[in-house]
């Protein structure tokens, strides 16, 4: 027999548990925007910090930077979207004859593709059935739902750049003094950590943009430039973004012949292991330390709960986590000494830790 005996103020708590833990539930998409408006905040809090410093009033700083973002946003956009469309038009239309050049192509190596009929097959493609008028409004309902969701996190965003001071002040009204210390380091480790991993994130992909760039305008592809953008937007997801950048710039490469298309690809992988193994390790140093199987699980797990936005959190999330079992490590430890690194080998980690 098992018995069980609660006073009324475990009755209470239970109760403000399970009722906390309903309210959690109902407002999950809430509090997902709100987390990723505090990673922005880290990785933006530096350069607010910075301008202030400079006696730029911080509103003045904050509405500086957020606009600066409008505008790479909207520039990536007016790139981007023509261009894809242009090339998707030009794909439809084509696309038999495209097969045939592939099938010579193939061909001229010793691979037999004739009894595939691909020519054939691309002819039987009803392009009205692959996007229906319900997915389309679907679709059109998932953008819109995107669009509004970064307004709003770039709101969110903007309102904690802006009250940090208070934000702090707020938190630490619920931190024992004794504990103060610990609370500092806790919070610098993770600004430093989750804002260096988008300030590193940044640097990647726009070398990776500009790289591609450069391959397609030495090869003559058209759209380099869109192409060029929308591979510094892939590298931000982790997996299939390397996927995601490598495609459609082949694809446009192989609408101009067999052999701009071999030129890119190559290019475009001698690239990815590059980065991979080289560059990757070298701009985020010591700021993530995450395992490839700890990566590779978060990834699989946000894209699982969470979908696109998952993956996009799934590292910073990841990084996160880390700070805290590395502060549960340290505080376990009988010296009582937190080790907050040096960030020597951080590329993309500021000077110091920010003044909040």
């Amino acid at each position: 027999m098992l018995k069980v005996e609660l006073s009324y103020r475990g009755l209470i708590v239970v109760g403000l548990a399970i009722l906390s833990l309903w309210a959690l539930v109902r407002v999950w998409q809430v509090v997902l925007l709100m987390l990723t408006a505090l990673i922005f905040m880290a990785a933006l809090l530096p350069y607010v910090e910075w301008l202030v410093r400079h006696r730029i009033n911080r509103v003045v700083a904050v509405l500086l930077i957020v606009l600066t973002v409008l505008v790479g946003i909207g520039s990536m956009v007016a790139i981007v979207a023509p261009a894809m469309i242009d090339e998707f038009r030009d794909l439809r239309s084509n696309l038999p004859l495209y097969a045939e050049d592939f099938e010579e192509f193939m061909a001229d190596f010793g691979f037999k593709t004739d009894r595939w009929d691909l020519p054939e097959r691309a002819e039987e493609i009803n392009w009205g059935d692959l996007i229906s008028g319900s997915q389309a409004v679907d679709y059109g309902q998932r953008v819109a739902f995107g669009v509004f969701s970064a307004f709003t996190v770039l709101v969110l965003t903007a309102y904690l750049l802006v009250d940090t001071k208070r934000l702090r002040a707020f938190l630490f009204r619920f931190v024992p003094e004794e504990r103060e210390p610990d609370a500092e380091h806790f919070l610098r480790a993770l600004s430093r950590v989750v804002g260096g991993y988008v300030r590193g994130q940044l640097i990647t992909s726009t070398i990776i943009g500009v790289y591609t760039l450069v391959v397609l305008l030495v090869v003559d592809v058209p759209n380099a430039v869109a192409f060029g953008v929308l591979a510094a937007f892939a590298d931000i997801i982790p997996l299939i973004g390397a996927f995601i950048a490598i495609v459609p710039a082949v694809v446009a490469a192989f609408q101009e012949s067999p052999e701009q298309a071999l030129i890119v690809l190559i290019a475009l992988l001698v690239y990815q292991q590059f980065e991979d193994r080289f560059l990757v390790p070298r701009i985020y140093g010591q700021t993530l330390n995450l395992p490839a199987i700890v990566v590779l699980v978060a990834v699989l797990v946000g894209g699982e709960m969470l979908g696109v936005t998952g993956v996009l959190l799934a590292l910073p999330a990841a990084a996160a986590g880390r700070v805290v079992l590395d502060y549960y490590l340290d505080r376990r430890d009988k010296t009582g000494r937190l080790d907050e690194g040096n960030g020597e080998n951080e590329l993309l980690a500021p000077d110091a830790p920010a003044e909040a």
